[in-house]
This record gives C-alpha cells, sequence and structure tokens, in this order.
C-alpha cells in the first residue's frame, strides 16, 4: 500500500461561506445542484480507483432520504493531523480545501472539486456520517451541518479498507427538493464505469427496488460503441497515448447521420462546454482527414477544401484526458480551459487517426465520401441561404405576407404567435392586442427536419417564412440581437395532430435555433380543453385534471359531513380522483384490477408470506362471486387463472407487480387519503362518492370539449389564450442536451426499428391515441 496518511493532507481554511453561498460550489441549489452532492462523494471513490487502490463503488439511496456512497480504497487518513491537531478524516469533512489532492504524490490526477467536494457536501448536510476501514478498525463520525457532533471513534473491528459515507441533504438549502432521481444519476455512474472499465458501480434504491450494477471491460470503445444509432461507416477505434504528463483515450466512429456525438471528460469529470481537449481532437481530426481526402480522391474532389462542420457529420466519439492541476472555466467544471492540452490532443488524434486511415482503406472510403457528402451539402445549403437573403433583399417588404406583425419594435415585449393553420390563424389576428403581438398562420405541417438537409430545409415555404418573421438567422449564423421576437410561441389545436405540429416545430427550433429555446424564448400555449356553462356561469379548463378538480369543487355540496369541513372534503375527494385515474393505469397493465386495489388498500396483508397472502386473496376473489380454476403459490409469485363475469383472467402477483410505479403511486395516495379520513368515511366506498359528487356537478351544465382552436370565436381565443393577465404558458426548456437529441433522434429520426421497439415497448403507456 503506497503511503497516504495525515501528513499528505494540505490544509487551506474556511467552511461558513459554503452554507452561505452554495451555488459557488456545487453550481445551483436545484435538483442539478443536489445531484452534484453525489458526483462529490463518489469522485473521491474514483480518484482512489483511477490511483489503483479501488475496484468498487456502492451507491445506496435510502427510504428515509439518505444516500450512502461506500468504497473499497483505503480509507480516508485517521491519525492525528500534524498542524490542526485533530484527525485528519475530520480535516477532511470540516476544512474547505483540505484533501490528497493537493498533495502530488498522492494522486496524479483527480476528478474531485479542487479539496473542496467532501467538506462542501458535508456543509450542505443536515446530518452525515462518515464510516472508515483501515488499518483493522472500524472508525465513525456524526456531522451536523458541517460540525462534528461526535468525535471520531473506533466502534469495531474489519478486515475490509475503504470508506462510507452517508448524509441528508439540508431541506433549507435545497428547498426546491431533497429528492434524489435515478435516471440522473444512473446516467452518471453508467459514463464513471465506461471511463474506468475496471471498476464496479453497484446501484441500488431501497424506495422502488431498483438495483443496476455498471461495468464495462471494453471502456470507451464499448461507449461510443453503444451511442450509435444510425448505420455503421466504420468500426469503433480506441487510440491510448501520453505525453507530458497528460493520459489521452480516444474513442471514435462514423454512422450515417447528419448530426455528431462528441463527449468529452477531464479526470473523468463530464465537461459539458468542451474546452482545449476537444478542440484539440476536432482539429486533428479534420487535419487527418483533409490531409487524406487530398491524397486519395478522385482529381475532381481532391481539392474540396474540408470544414470542420463537414467532418462533424455522423460522428461518434468519446475523448477522454486525464490531466494532472487542470484549469476550468467555473467550478463545475463545464469546460477545460488548460491551453497547453490543445496542441498536444491535436497532435496525438492527427498522428493516430491518419495511421487507422492508412491501414483500413475500406473504412476510411466511407468516411472520405461521407465527409465530401457533408462538404457538398454544406455548400448547396450556403447557396440556398444566399437565395432567400437575396430574395428578401429584393422584395419591396422583407416580412412573409402571411405575417401579421405587431406595432412595437421592442423584442422586449413582442410577441410572435405561430399558429396551426389559416382558420385559427384568422381567429388569432382578429382576436390578438395588435400592439406587442405578431400572427404567423403555418399551413399544415411544417417539414420534419430531422430527416431532410439543410438544403431542402430552406427550400419549404413555411420555414423560409419563420426565419424571415424572426430576422435572426439560424445555425452558425445565428444572431440574438437580430431576433425581432422575445417570446415565440407554438398555438395548437388540443388534438394528436396539434401535438405533432409542436413536436416537429420543437425539431427544428432545437436543431437550428437552440440558442432561442436556451434564452427562453419558445413557449407552447395552452388553450383550454373544456368549457363548462351552467345557467350564465362561463368558465374554461385546460385538462381533464383540472376540469375534474372543478367538479369536485362544484359538486362537494351533495355530501354532507359532521366530521369534516367543505375545503377538508374537496381536497380529500381530489385525492380519491388522483387515486381513481392512477387505479385505471394499473387495469391498463394488470387483470383483475379489483383484486389489486383491494391489495393496494390492505397493505399490512401484502406484508405476510406469500402463502397467508394467497389464503387472503382468494377468499376476496371467492366473496366477488369468481370461481378460481387453478393456482400456483411460490416465495416469489401467486400465480391464479381466474373465471370472472367477463371470461378468463390470469392474476400474477410477483415483483413486477410491487415495483410497478403505478402500483407504488397508489399506495402512496392511498396512504395519503387514509390519513384524512375521519370514522364517518372509513368504511364507505370513496369512488362511488365521487361518482356522485361528479355527476351532481355535470347536472344541467353544458361541457364542450374543444377539437380545435377554430372552434373558438376571436374573443374566446383572446380571453383564453392570448390575454397576458389570463393564459398560461409552458416555457420549453432544455436540462438534458443528449437526452433530448436522443429522444429527437429515436421519434423524428429516419430509423424504424427504434422507434418501433419503443412503441411496442411502451404501448400501455399511451394516454391519447388517435384512431
Amino acid at each position: 500500500m503506497a503511503e497516504y496518511g495525515a501528513g499528505n493532507i494540505k490544509v487551506l481554511k474556511g467552511l461558513e461561506a459554503v452554507r452561505k453561498r452554495p451555488g459557488m460550489y456545487i453550481g445551483d441549489t436545484s435538483v442539478k445542484g443536489l445531484h452534484h452532492l453525489i458526483y462529490e462523494v463518489v469522485d473521491n471513490s474514483i480518484d482512489e480507483a483511477m490511483a489503483g487502490y479501488c475496484d468498487k463503488i456502492k451507491v445506496t439511496l435510502t427510504g428515509e432520504g439518505s444516500a450512502i456512497i461506500e468504497d473499497n480504497g483505503r480509507g480516508i487518513p485517521v491519525a492525528e493531523h500534524p498542524t490542526e491537531k485533530i484527525p485528519a478524516a475530520t480535516v477532511v469533512l470540516t476544512v474547505l480545501h483540505a484533501g490528497g489532492k493537493f498533495d502530488k504524490d498522492t494522486y496524479k490526477v483527480s476528478g474531485g472539486l479542487h479539496g473542496v467536494g467532501v467538506s462542501v457536501v458535508n456543509a450542505l448536510s443536515e446530518k452525515l456520517h462518515l464510516t472508515v476501514f483501515r488499518e483493522g478498525q472500524v472508525y465513525e463520525q456524526w456531522f451536523e451541518k458541517g460540525i462534528p457532533v461526535t468525535p471520531l471513534e473506533v466502534t469495531g473491528k474489519t478486515r475490509k479498507t475503504g470508506t462510507k459515507i452517508e448524509f441528508w441533504p439540508d431541506h433549507t438549502i435545497f428547498t426546491e427538493t431533497v429528492e434524489f432521481k435515478d435516471e440522473i444519476l444512473t446516467k452518471r455512474f453508467k459514463e464513471l464505469a465506461y471511463l474506468n472499465s475496471r471498476i464496479t458501480i453497484d446501484f441500488k434504491d431501497e424506495r422502488n427496488g431498483l438495483k443496476e450494477s455498471y461495468h464495462f471491460e471494453g471502456g470507451i470503445r464499448q461507449f461510443v460503441e453503444d451511442m450509435h444509432t444510425k448505420e455503421l461507416l466504420s468500426s469503433p477505434q480506441l487510440f491510448e497515448g501520453k505525453a507530458d504528463d497528460i493520459e489521452m483515450d480516444l474513442a471514435f466512429m462514423y454512422q450515417n447521420a447528419d448530426s455528431d456525438k462528441v463527449i468529452s471528460f477531464v479526470n473523468n469529470i463530464k465537461t459539458a462546454d468542451g474546452g482545449t481537449h476537444e478542440a484539440g481532437f476536432r482539429a486533428g481530426l479534420t487535419r487527418a482527414i483533409s490531409n487524406y481526402i487530398s491524397k486519395n480522391a478522385n482529381a475532381k474532389e481532391r481539392n474540396t477544401k474540408i470544414s470542420g462542420d463537414d467532418t462533424k457529420e455522423g460522428l461518434v466519439a468519446v475523448v477522454s484526458v486525464r490531466v494532472p492541476e487542470p484549469q476550468f472555466e467555473g467550478q463545475t467544471k463545464g469546460k477545460l480551459g488548460s491551453s497547453y492540452v490543445r496542441p498536444l490532443v491535436q497532435k496525438f488524434t492527427y498522428e493516430r487517426i491518419s495511421k487507422y486511415l492508412e491501414e483500413n482503406p475500406i473504412e476510411a472510403k466511407a468516411i472520405m465520401n461521407h465527409v465530401l457528402l457533408a462538404a457538398k451539402g454544406r455548400e448547396a445549403a450556403k447557396r440556398a441561404k444566399d437565395l432567400v437573403k437575396r430574395k428578401d433583399s429584393m422584395s419591396v417588404g422583407t416580412l412573409p405576407g402571411k405575417l401579421a406583425d405587431c406595432q412595437s419594435k421592442d423584442p422586449g415585449i413582442s410577441e410572435l404567435y405561430l399558429v396551426e393553420g389559416d382558420s385559427a390563424g384568422g381567429s388569432a389576428k382578429q382576436g390578438r392586442d395588435r400592439v406587442f403581438q405578431a400572427i404567423l398562420p403555418l399551413k399544415g405541417k411544417i417539414l420534419n427536419v430531422e430527416k431532410a438537409r439543410l438544403e431542402k430545409i430552406l427550400k419549404s415555404d413555411e420555414i423560409k417564412n419563420m426565419i424571415t418573421a424572426l430576422g435572426c438567422g439560424i445555425g452558425d449564423e445565428f444572431n440574438e440581437e437580430k431576433l425581432r421576437y422575445h417570446k415565440i410561441i407554438i398555438m395548437t389545436d388540443a388534438d394528436v395532430d396539434g401535438s405533432h405540429i409542436q413536436t416537429l416545430l420543437m425539431t427544428f427550433f432545437f436543431r437550428f435555433l437552440r440558442p432561442v429555446i436556451e434564452k427562453g424564448y419558445l413557449y407552447l400555449a395552452q388553450p383550454p380543453l373544456y368549457r363548462y356553462k351552467k345557467g350564465k356561469n362561463e368558465t374554461y379548463l385546460k385538462d381533464d385534471k383540472a376540469l375534474n378538480d372543478f367538479l369536485i369543487e362544484n359538486g362537494i355540496d351533495v355530501l354532507e359531513s359532521e366530521s369534516m369541513g367543505k375545503q377538508d372534503l374537496i381536497e380529500l375527494f381530489k385525492l380519491v380522483a388522483y387515486y381513481q385515474m392512477t387505479l385505471k393505469e394499473l387495469d391498463k397493465r394488470f387483470a383483475l384490477a379489483e383484486v389489486i386495489r383491494y391489495m393496494i388498500e390492505h397493505p399490512d396483508m401484502v406484508g405476510e408470506e406469500n402463502q397467508k397472502l394467497a389464503a387472503a386473496l382468494e377468499e376476496y376473489i371467492l366473496s366477488l362471486g369468481y370461481n378460481i380454476l387453478n393456482r400456483n403459490v411460490t416465495e416469489e409469485k401467486i400465480h391464479y387463472y381466474v373465471q370472472t363475469n367477463e371470461g378468463l383472467e390470469e392474476l400474477i402477483v410477483d415483483d413486477q407487480l410491487f415495483t410497478n410505479p403505478h402500483y407504488n403511486e397508489a399506495l402512496y395516495i392511498y396512504d395519503k387519503i387514509r390519513e384524512r379520513l375521519t370514522d364517518e368515511f372509513r368504511d364507505k366506498d370513496l369512488l362511488e362518492l365521487l361518482d356522485k359528487i361528479l355527476a351532481s356537478a355535470r347536472k344541467g351544465a353544458y361541457i364542450q370539449r374543444y377539437k380545435g382552436l377554430g372552434e373558438m370565436n376571436p374573443e374566446q381565443l383572446w380571453e383564453t389564450t392570448m390575454d397576458p393577465e389570463n393564459r398560461r404558458l409552458l416555457q420549453i426548456t432544455i436540462e438534458d442536451f443528449e437526452e433530448a437529441d436522443k429522444t429527437f433522434m429515436l421519434f423524428m429520426g429516419d430509423e424504424v426499428e427504434p422507434r418501433r421497439n419503443y412503441i411496442e415497448t411502451h404501448a400501455k403507456d399511451v394516454k391519447h391515441l388517435d384512431v
């Protein structure tokens, strides 16, 4: 074991500032910052793995809201620190900028936040429990909000080594939520396992029973292979090298696609905004391919000028570098700023890819042809853009004829409505406020830009009209200062076709006008789905939930209660309505929903062993008048064939049911319902009472369901959807670019098979089906 003792821990002081300004240390205090806490602790374990002392990391989310991270590394040093005169482990958790990252002998490279990581986690946690397995002893210490509340004590003996940290995020810091999300964490752990092929990361969520284990022998070559979604043009390649203490791993391949997927890392930290290492890779790749084309293309194409954009098309790559003391732009390490890294990565990339192209002529030719096609497409798109610009400059008015522009020239208050169809466009033009609201009707469905090259996209009249109306250019030519509206509102019918048009427009903005989304300028209008009219009273309601809530509020008087007030009854039956909706979702997925409801409403029964649970279920099934034709009860599952009034049904009670999110949601809601129930309602069928309340509210009322915007007159459209005082808008944001990119490619791309597989897998999840 290499020497890693108390003397290796260097100190730079100050921790109170973390609680005052947490955003400086973890980016923000929203969902992103919350998960950053786990990343910080895991990164420390990864540093142990990179140093060669750890190959197993366990992450557990508990039902109490804490996170546990345990590794089998050397364990944080526990001896007295030479200058602080307290145990080194306590120093690491209570002093900012204290850690082994400053001592070059301990970690050559590291991903932790320069030693602030675990002390920041401690400072932002209500409680933190440290356990160190080291030198045959188990050491434990408790902290609250960064302050030690117990000394570091020996609590047992052990043969293992490592560190275990359990922490509870402070809800006074993370006011938005302190609930960890599996999908965010598993993505990061998967990346770490790809980048460190020696390690295994075991993840468990005790809240829902999820268990995952990540280990990839193939490393980043396998990472690249798993990222591709289209037909391959070349096989995945892995290049590893070292220069001036910098270790470089590059994996790349080409697929038959227009877009690129390049992910970069520095010391296992994902650099979402790239940096000098990614710039070096792209420059080296472009030079290598450009040189190969000049030597091997035919005479006509040999002199084609290749740009970095041309070599991007279809590229799938992972760039991972390990740099001692990297310089990042920003505390959360979004971009590498170390300038000396670029020429080293560029030289390495150029040499290795040039050699690969020479030694693999078939794959090299496929890549060359793909890049040349991209170059031709770029030239054609440039000519199309120039033609659009020339037409605009020659026309009398540069704005499209269909556009009803607003009087204001201030983009800050100007709004552009992209409206589905001329009919709704006509109503919107009449109903709008002309001072600041502009209307651009769109005829039918615009071109799906995910399946078309830029030159074809720029020939589409609807897309040209949008580009001209916005005035800011697209793609690389986007200029925010020329954007004429700072609210761009997509307004479509509340049906399946309207949703498709929304998706086509969002695809266009995501691919060609992404800054508009990133700046928060793109919105979806929320026209009402229902109009409720009773006597002279008229109300517009956005969706089914809003209608249900409204009906409950207006029909609750049909119930008389001695133990509950009116508002309490309303809140109770809103929960019951939600419970009913969840049961309907279960009914789509499992047979005998009434039996499943019985299990949900008798949770103590489910805690029994399967033989006792089966006996209780059989008694209930027979009480319904059904016959059990066959039964099979094991420790793993209960399996029945039941003859019901509807026919033969198959009921299986096993982990698939118990881990189903709708089942667990129903359990949670019913628990909330039980908390509110008084004895007066405890033995009554709440779903029957709900039906009685809804029927009362519907009596004598006219409820109109709008199919399209065109069914509303201009006054109604203004009042419900366009008046800033009353309207509701949904702002479109990009929380995870990669996930959004994958989603658009899956649903809007030209690969049919992945889409078919997705539809088959999620068929039961459909809520709105246009048949």
